[in-house]
């Protein structure tokens, strides 16, 4: 069996990523009109900044220049984050999405917009949302019964640190 382009510049740049203590989440090699783009999507539990970025970037753009990976021609190399609305496919995304609000499709067809409570080996607890005026209510599902994940976008949520802020303001 062959390896992909893919997987020979996984296997090639996975260890520079990691070794920023960063994950290598995405390779994707394009074609955009005549020049391709090899796009790499890093990540942590605490997120990546541009800093950072750039430092793999700049490593990862020395590592292609010595080696054949991307073969003959140019190419442009771009490397970011997962983005907001990133899509939940290993456990460590579930994890550092404990407290956001995430669109489940499940694998019964279902559909779920639910906030991620907790997160361990077999699944995850949840707080779904009350509707027309009922509660909220808590959930458990299993890994397998889920068919896609995606976190959501909330404009107006503020986050744990922020209400702690305003926790500490209102007792001073």
């Amino acid at each position: 069996m062959s390896t992909t382009q893919s997987e020979r510049l996984r296997q090639l740049l996975e260890p520079l990523v990691s070794s920023q203590d960063l994950d290598l989440e995405e390779i994707e090699v394009a074609s955009v009109g005549r020049k391709r783009v090899l796009r790499v999507v890093i990540d942590s539990d605490d997120g990546v900044d541009l800093d950072q970025i750039a430092e793999v970037s700049r490593l990862l753009s020395a590592k292609l220049d010595e080696t054949d990976a991307m073969g003959e021609g140019e190419y442009d190399l771009e490397v970011g984050s997962p983005g907001a609305e990133r899509a939940l496919t290993e456990h460590r995304h579930y994890l550092r999405a404990v407290d956001r609000l995430v669109k489940f499709r499940l694998t019964e067809g279902d559909e779920l917009v639910a906030r991620i409570l907790t997160v361990d080996d077999e699944g995850l607890d949840l707080e779904v949302p009350g509707v027309k005026g009922r509660k909220a209510t808590t959930r458990r599902i299993a890994f397998d019964e889920i068919d896609k994940a995606r976190v959501q976008v909330e404009f107006n949520r503020k986050d744990k640190q922020d209400k702690q802020d305003m926790k500490e303001e209102e007792e001073a």
